[in-house]
Protein backbone atom coordinates (compact mmCIF):
# COMPACT_ATOMS: atom_id res chain seq x y z
CA UNK A 1 0.00 0.00 0.00
CA UNK A 2 1.33 3.87 -0.98
CA UNK A 3 0.92 5.26 2.54
CA UNK A 4 1.12 8.49 0.50
CA UNK A 5 -2.19 8.27 -1.39
CA UNK A 6 -5.25 10.09 0.38
CA UNK A 7 -7.62 7.11 -1.06
CA UNK A 8 -5.17 4.06 0.67
CA UNK A 9 -5.67 6.13 3.71
CA UNK A 10 -7.49 4.47 6.70
CA UNK A 11 -8.26 7.55 7.86
CA UNK A 12 -8.80 10.93 4.92
CA UNK A 13 -6.30 13.43 5.12
CA UNK A 14 -7.59 17.25 5.16
CA UNK A 15 -4.89 20.00 5.16
CA UNK A 16 -4.90 22.77 7.44
CA UNK A 17 -2.42 26.09 7.03
CA UNK A 18 -0.97 26.49 10.51
CA UNK A 19 -2.27 29.90 10.86
CA UNK A 20 -4.46 31.92 13.17
CA UNK A 21 -6.63 33.07 10.05
CA UNK A 22 -8.23 29.83 9.55
CA UNK A 23 -8.92 28.78 13.41
CA UNK A 24 -12.84 30.28 12.60
CA UNK A 25 -13.10 27.16 10.50
CA UNK A 26 -11.28 24.98 12.18
CA UNK A 27 -11.68 24.88 15.43
CA UNK A 28 -14.70 22.88 15.94
CA UNK A 29 -13.08 19.99 13.85
CA UNK A 30 -10.20 20.18 16.07
CA UNK A 31 -11.83 20.18 19.71
CA UNK A 32 -14.40 17.51 18.45
CA UNK A 33 -17.43 19.74 18.69
CA UNK A 34 -17.60 18.68 15.10
CA UNK A 35 -17.16 14.71 14.72
CA UNK A 36 -15.53 13.59 11.42
CA UNK A 37 -12.97 11.21 10.15
CA UNK A 38 -10.30 13.27 8.72
CA UNK A 39 -6.54 12.76 10.03
CA UNK A 40 -5.55 17.22 9.78
CA UNK A 41 -2.47 17.98 8.56
CA UNK A 42 -0.59 20.95 9.32
CA UNK A 43 1.58 23.35 7.66
CA UNK A 44 2.28 26.35 6.13
CA UNK A 45 0.33 27.22 2.50
CA UNK A 46 3.88 26.09 0.32
CA UNK A 47 3.94 22.57 1.93
CA UNK A 48 0.68 22.32 1.71
CA UNK A 49 0.85 23.02 -2.17
CA UNK A 50 3.17 20.66 -2.33
CA UNK A 51 1.58 17.20 -0.53
CA UNK A 52 -1.91 18.25 -2.59
CA UNK A 53 -0.23 18.04 -5.94
CA UNK A 54 1.65 15.27 -4.51
CA UNK A 55 -1.83 13.40 -4.05
CA UNK A 56 -1.39 12.81 -0.22
CA UNK A 57 -4.16 14.43 1.05
CA UNK A 58 -7.65 14.39 -0.24
CA UNK A 59 -8.54 17.73 0.66
CA UNK A 60 -6.59 21.08 1.51
CA UNK A 61 -6.35 24.98 2.10
CA UNK A 62 -4.19 25.88 -0.72
CA UNK A 63 -2.80 28.86 -2.38
CA UNK A 64 -5.24 30.28 -5.28
CA UNK A 65 -2.09 30.14 -6.97
CA UNK A 66 -1.90 26.48 -6.84
CA UNK A 67 -4.94 25.80 -8.12
CA UNK A 68 -4.40 28.28 -10.94
CA UNK A 69 -1.15 26.46 -12.03
CA UNK A 70 -2.73 22.80 -11.96
CA UNK A 71 -6.79 22.86 -12.03
CA UNK A 72 -6.49 19.60 -13.52
CA UNK A 73 -5.51 18.12 -10.24
CA UNK A 74 -8.42 19.82 -8.10
CA UNK A 75 -11.80 20.77 -7.77
CA UNK A 76 -12.65 23.87 -5.69
CA UNK A 77 -14.98 23.38 -2.51
CA UNK A 78 -17.89 25.75 -2.80
CA UNK A 79 -18.03 28.85 -0.95
CA UNK A 80 -15.00 28.27 0.69
CA UNK A 81 -12.16 30.85 0.33
CA UNK A 82 -9.45 32.91 2.62
CA UNK A 83 -9.33 36.35 1.90
CA UNK A 84 -10.22 40.03 2.63
CA UNK A 85 -12.72 43.09 1.62
CA UNK A 86 -9.93 45.60 2.68
CA UNK A 87 -6.94 45.08 4.74
CA UNK A 88 -5.87 41.39 5.43
CA UNK A 89 -3.15 42.72 8.15
CA UNK A 90 -0.78 39.05 7.92
CA UNK A 91 0.15 39.76 4.05
CA UNK A 92 2.56 42.62 4.40
CA UNK A 93 5.49 44.49 3.08
CA UNK A 94 7.53 46.22 5.70
CA UNK A 95 10.41 48.52 4.71
CA UNK A 96 12.85 50.83 5.97
CA UNK A 97 11.96 53.14 3.38
CA UNK A 98 8.84 54.46 1.65
CA UNK A 99 7.70 51.51 -1.20
CA UNK A 100 8.47 54.46 -3.94
CA UNK A 101 12.26 54.00 -3.30
CA UNK A 102 12.36 50.57 -3.71
CA UNK A 103 13.49 50.64 -7.33
CA UNK A 104 16.46 48.92 -7.86
CA UNK A 105 16.59 47.11 -4.43
CA UNK A 106 16.03 43.38 -2.88
CA UNK A 107 12.91 42.29 -0.96
CA UNK A 108 13.04 39.34 1.22
CA UNK A 109 9.84 36.92 0.35
CA UNK A 110 8.94 34.59 2.60
CA UNK A 111 9.40 30.82 1.34
CA UNK A 112 5.83 30.03 3.07
CA UNK A 113 3.96 31.71 0.20
CA UNK A 114 3.15 31.70 -3.32
CA UNK A 115 0.00 33.73 -3.97
CA UNK A 116 1.49 36.67 -1.90
CA UNK A 117 4.90 36.62 -3.65
CA UNK A 118 2.81 36.71 -7.05
CA UNK A 119 0.57 39.36 -5.63
CA UNK A 120 3.34 41.42 -4.34
CA UNK A 121 5.63 41.54 -7.54
CA UNK A 122 2.59 42.23 -9.90
CA UNK A 123 1.59 45.47 -7.41
CA UNK A 124 5.28 46.65 -6.93
CA UNK A 125 5.34 46.47 -11.08
CA UNK A 126 1.89 47.05 -12.37
CA UNK A 127 0.50 49.11 -9.60
CA UNK A 128 3.74 51.23 -8.27
CA UNK A 129 6.01 50.62 -11.88
CA UNK A 130 8.95 49.66 -9.62
CA UNK A 131 10.35 47.17 -12.30
CA UNK A 132 13.77 46.98 -11.39
CA UNK A 133 13.87 44.48 -7.99
CA UNK A 134 15.32 41.68 -7.50
CA UNK A 135 13.21 39.29 -5.17
CA UNK A 136 14.87 36.68 -2.93
CA UNK A 137 13.94 34.08 -0.31
CA UNK A 138 14.55 33.64 3.42
CA UNK A 139 13.56 33.84 6.90
CA UNK A 140 12.23 37.40 7.84
CA UNK A 141 12.17 36.80 11.77
CA UNK A 142 15.30 35.63 11.71
CA UNK A 143 17.14 38.73 9.09
CA UNK A 144 14.80 41.45 10.61
CA UNK A 145 17.05 40.33 13.75
CA UNK A 146 20.18 39.94 12.54
CA UNK A 147 22.85 42.82 12.47
CA UNK A 148 22.18 42.78 8.53
CA UNK A 149 18.39 43.30 8.17
CA UNK A 150 16.95 43.44 5.03
CA UNK A 151 15.34 47.02 3.54
CA UNK A 152 12.25 45.40 2.86
CA UNK A 153 10.37 41.66 3.39
CA UNK A 154 7.01 40.11 2.55
CA UNK A 155 5.73 38.89 5.53
CA UNK A 156 2.45 36.29 5.75
CA UNK A 157 0.41 34.88 8.56
CA UNK A 158 1.24 34.74 11.97
CA UNK A 159 4.96 36.20 11.32
CA UNK A 160 3.23 39.52 9.80
CA UNK A 161 0.76 39.30 13.05
CA UNK A 162 4.31 39.64 14.99
CA UNK A 163 6.13 41.95 12.71
CA UNK A 164 3.77 44.12 11.42
CA UNK A 165 4.96 47.23 13.86
CA UNK A 166 8.09 46.69 13.89
CA UNK A 167 10.56 50.13 14.82
CA UNK A 168 12.80 49.23 12.07
CA UNK A 169 10.14 49.33 9.97
CA UNK A 170 7.74 51.95 9.65
CA UNK A 171 6.62 51.90 6.34
CA UNK A 172 4.23 49.09 5.63
CA UNK A 173 2.06 48.17 2.45
CA UNK A 174 -0.91 46.06 3.19
CA UNK A 175 -0.91 43.71 -0.27
CA UNK A 176 -5.04 43.05 0.83
CA UNK A 177 -5.50 47.10 0.88
CA UNK A 178 -3.53 47.76 -2.28
CA UNK A 179 -5.56 45.33 -4.35
CA UNK A 180 -8.88 46.60 -3.61
CA UNK A 181 -7.67 49.62 -4.09
CA UNK A 182 -6.19 48.80 -7.84
CA UNK A 183 -9.48 47.03 -8.82
CA UNK A 184 -12.01 47.68 -6.19
CA UNK A 185 -12.36 43.85 -5.86
CA UNK A 186 -11.96 41.51 -2.97
CA UNK A 187 -8.35 39.56 -2.61
CA UNK A 188 -8.59 35.64 -2.41
CA UNK A 189 -5.23 34.42 -1.07
CA UNK A 190 -6.53 30.87 -0.54
CA UNK A 191 -9.04 28.34 -1.45
CA UNK A 192 -10.00 25.01 0.02
CA UNK A 193 -9.74 21.90 -3.22
CA UNK A 194 -10.22 18.31 -3.47
CA UNK A 195 -8.41 15.66 -4.96
CA UNK A 196 -10.03 15.65 -8.25
CA UNK A 197 -9.23 11.92 -8.92
CA UNK A 198 -10.34 11.24 -5.52
CA UNK A 199 -13.72 12.36 -6.14
CA UNK A 200 -14.02 11.41 -9.84
CA UNK A 201 -16.47 8.72 -11.15
CA UNK A 202 -17.83 5.71 -8.82
CA UNK A 203 -14.56 6.40 -6.41
CA UNK A 204 -15.91 9.23 -4.23
CA UNK A 205 -14.75 8.20 -0.93
CA UNK A 206 -16.78 7.09 2.08
CA UNK A 207 -16.43 9.53 4.38
CA UNK A 208 -18.14 13.04 4.86
CA UNK A 209 -17.88 15.56 2.06
CA UNK A 210 -14.94 18.12 3.66
CA UNK A 211 -16.64 21.19 2.01
CA UNK A 212 -19.81 20.52 3.82
CA UNK A 213 -17.37 20.22 6.97
CA UNK A 214 -15.89 23.20 6.48
CA UNK A 215 -18.94 25.06 6.13
CA UNK A 216 -19.98 23.68 9.17
CA UNK A 217 -16.97 24.31 11.04
CA UNK A 218 -17.15 27.93 9.92
CA UNK A 219 -20.64 28.28 10.83
CA UNK A 220 -19.80 26.71 14.33
CA UNK A 221 -16.52 29.57 14.68
CA UNK A 222 -18.69 32.18 13.48
CA UNK A 223 -21.61 31.88 16.48
CA UNK A 224 -19.08 30.95 19.04
CA UNK A 225 -16.66 34.14 18.17
CA UNK A 226 -16.07 34.89 21.85
CA UNK A 227 -14.67 31.28 22.72
CA UNK A 228 -12.49 31.70 19.57
CA UNK A 229 -11.18 34.86 20.81
CA UNK A 230 -10.34 33.48 23.82
CA UNK A 231 -8.03 30.92 22.40
CA UNK A 232 -6.42 33.56 20.25
CA UNK A 233 -5.61 36.02 22.77
CA UNK A 234 -4.16 32.53 24.92
CA UNK A 235 -2.09 31.51 22.08
CA UNK A 236 -1.34 35.00 20.19
CA UNK A 237 -1.24 37.43 23.51
CA UNK A 238 0.91 39.39 21.78
CA UNK A 239 -2.44 41.26 20.25
CA UNK A 240 -5.23 42.05 22.65
CA UNK A 241 -8.47 40.91 22.04
CA UNK A 242 -9.79 43.80 20.56
CA UNK A 243 -6.74 43.53 17.69
CA UNK A 244 -7.78 39.93 17.29
CA UNK A 245 -11.39 40.79 16.90
CA UNK A 246 -10.75 43.44 14.16
CA UNK A 247 -8.06 41.03 12.46
CA UNK A 248 -11.41 38.05 12.27
CA UNK A 249 -13.56 40.93 11.18
CA UNK A 250 -11.16 41.83 8.28
CA UNK A 251 -11.27 38.35 6.65
CA UNK A 252 -13.68 37.10 4.63
CA UNK A 253 -14.60 32.69 4.31
CA UNK A 254 -16.34 32.84 1.10
CA UNK A 255 -16.50 32.31 -2.15
CA UNK A 256 -19.12 34.30 -3.55
CA UNK A 257 -19.47 36.25 -6.63
CA UNK A 258 -17.80 38.96 -5.96
CA UNK A 259 -14.79 37.01 -4.16
CA UNK A 260 -14.74 34.94 -7.55
CA UNK A 261 -14.52 38.33 -10.26
CA UNK A 262 -11.64 39.18 -7.72
CA UNK A 263 -9.86 35.88 -8.01
CA UNK A 264 -10.36 35.53 -11.91
CA UNK A 265 -8.96 39.11 -12.39
CA UNK A 266 -6.29 37.56 -10.52
CA UNK A 267 -5.75 34.72 -12.54
CA UNK A 268 -6.10 36.68 -15.72
CA UNK A 269 -3.40 39.28 -15.06
CA UNK A 270 -1.15 36.23 -14.02
CA UNK A 271 -1.47 34.51 -17.08
CA UNK A 272 -1.09 38.03 -18.95
CA UNK A 273 2.35 38.48 -16.92
CA UNK A 274 3.09 34.56 -18.01
CA UNK A 275 3.12 33.42 -14.37
CA UNK A 276 0.52 30.58 -15.00
CA UNK A 277 -0.60 28.99 -18.75
CA UNK A 278 -4.46 30.50 -18.75
CA UNK A 279 -6.54 31.87 -16.39
CA UNK A 280 -9.01 28.69 -15.29
CA UNK A 281 -12.19 27.70 -14.59
CA UNK A 282 -14.42 27.81 -11.40
CA UNK A 283 -14.68 23.94 -10.99
CA UNK A 284 -16.47 23.06 -8.03
CA UNK A 285 -16.89 19.72 -6.43
CA UNK A 286 -20.21 19.11 -5.28
CA UNK A 287 -20.46 18.48 -2.10
CA UNK A 288 -23.37 18.89 -0.57
CA UNK A 289 -23.62 15.70 1.69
Amino acid sequence: MNAENPREQTRPRMGRIGYLNVLPLYHALESGEIAHDYELVYGPPAELNRRMAAGEMLAASTSCVEYARRPERYLLLQDLAIGSKGPVQSVLLLSRVPVAELEGRRILVSAETHTSAALLRMLLDERYGLRRISYHTGSATELAASGNPPTAFLAIGDEALRLRRHPLYPHVLDLGEAWINWTGLPFVFGVWVADRAAFSGNRTPQTRSPGALLREGRAWGERHMDRILDIAVQNYPHMSRREHEDYFTGLSYSLGPVEQQGLLLFWQKLAARGEIARAPALDFLDDAR
